[in-house]
């Protein structure tokens, strides 16, 4: 590699480290025979796979130089870092060397905006062309929108790239607009529609010729910024379930607010990153796509942010011990995926199990339940039917939070002594 090129890398991959808006592809593309890779869906930039696999992705930027001046971005136009810009030729290069030499699975491209945006898109998507035409590269490739990018461009860019991404970054237009002035929700949202409006397009082309190329095939996927402005997770939580709205969007990633422009008075005074909190948002996104949770229900008026000392799934059990225990040998698949240490694996293997005889809790732990957790939520067979009713939400919150054992209450309407066994979370 030329040390020019090696200078540029140590730069550019540096700056788009701040993305984290890539994952698995879900999507594949064989190889034919005649070209260079292919695509699996099973995962990308250091994702992990269901086997276990860690498999990665060259994250890149074309260029850090940027026409805008968000106050969040470590590229911002007011700072004073190194600059520098990839060549198309350098960067398609760059991508086949690390792909033949097995380094990385694919590419994520993302840029800073130079000129305009429908210039700085341009130059992203012929790095993707001449990928894919002049050297017949397979291997997966993301490519990030450029917010005020035209129609043109994006139906383009959907043609070479597997997945296109378009990052909101803050959660309202009215706090975008504080700390981001050269950006709008209206620029941000129109190359959004563009890649559904194409996605569909290209669906009803497919049915005519079943030959015809596919359009961003792994869909598209955004980012929002945690942290920078004062939104509840309330708000964060409403505006995802929205964007799940548009069948295309296959991900709402969340990234906890780096506080690289510490001198910009427009940002919080944050000295690390709210990872806790960015974790507990993926918890609940996980519940709202898998478990059948709307954002109403995880969060609300009384609880406008997700309590931090534990996963989400958990506080809403806690928050309405009304519905448990849950006897698992009668409640329906839904009911059963709300207990605490139930999955959605768990959960079909007993509704199918069910059918043969009564389910213990023996056979609740083969089936991968985490019993020091659903114990308190459910009844079977010759389990207690100690639940929140009996132990007190507040106690057990107490003994989840704390993760140690503390000696429960006294219950007036129960004279039966807690087993020692019920007391610890092993």
């Amino acid at each position: 590699m030329k040390e020019q090129v090696f200078d540029k890398l140590k730069i550019l991959a540096e700056a788009a480290k701040y993305d984290v808006s890539c994952a698995s592809s879900g999507h594949t593309r064989k190889n034919t025979g005649n070209a260079l890779g292919n695509t699996s869906g099973w995962g990308i930039c250091h994702s992990f796979t269901e086997d276990g696999r860690c498999v990665s992705l060259l994250k890149i930027m074309l260029t850090n130089h940027c026409m805008y001046d968000c106050a969040y971005c470590i590229n911002r136009r007011n700072n004073d870092v190194p600059r520098t810009t990839f060549s198309v030729s350098e960067l398609v290069e760059l991508t086949l060397e690390f792909y033949r030499r097995n380094y990385i699975e694919g590419l994520f491209l993302s840029s800073g905006v130079v000129r305009s945006p429908d210039y700085t898109m341009e130059r992203m998507v012929r790095v993707a062309k001449d990928l894919r035409l002049i050297h017949r590269y397979n291997g997966y490739i993301h490519l990030k929108s450029i917010p005020g990018a035209s129609r043109e461009i994006v139906s383009e860019a959907g043609l070479y790239a597997d997945r296109l991404s378009v990052n909101m970054e803050i959660p309202s237009e009215q706090h975008l607009k504080i700390i981001a002035p050269d950006k709008d929700y209206s620029s941000i949202l129109k190359p959004m529609g563009y890649i559904y409006q194409g996605i569909l397009e290209n669906r009803e082309e497919r049915k005519k010729f079943r030959k015809a190329p596919r359009f961003a095939p792994a869909g598209q996927s955004t980012q929002l910024i945690i942290g920078a402005t004062p939104e509840t997770d309330k708000q964060i939580l409403t505006l995802s379930t929205h964007l799940y709205q548009r069948p295309n969007l296959k991900r709402v990633y969340f990234s906890g607010y780096i506080p690289v422009n510490g001198y910009d008075k427009r940002l919080p005074a944050l000295t690390t990153p709210p990872l806790v909190r960015e974790n507990r948002l993926y918890q609940a996104d996980w519940l709202m796509r898998f478990y059948h949770f709307n954002a109403y229900e995880i969060v609300d008026d009384q609880h406008p942010n997700l309590d931090l000392t534990m996963d989400p799934k958990l506080s809403y059990a806690l928050r309405h011990p009304e519905l448990y225990p849950v006897n698992i040998n009668t409640a329906d698949y839904e009911i059963i995926l709300r207990v605490p240490g139930i999955g959605v694996k768990s959960a079909q293997l007993i509704v199918a199990s069910r059918r043969y005889g009564k389910i213990n809790s023996e056979h609740l732990k083969k089936m991968g339940v985490v019993m020091k957790r659903a114990r308190y939520f459910i009844t079977c067979n010759e389990l207690s039917s100690l639940s929140t009713q009996d132990l007190n939400p507040d106690y057990l919150r107490r003994l989840f939070s704390e993760q140690k054992v503390i000696q429960p209450p006294k219950s007036k309407s129960r004279k039966k002594q807690v087993p020692e066994e019920q007391l610890s979370l092993f």
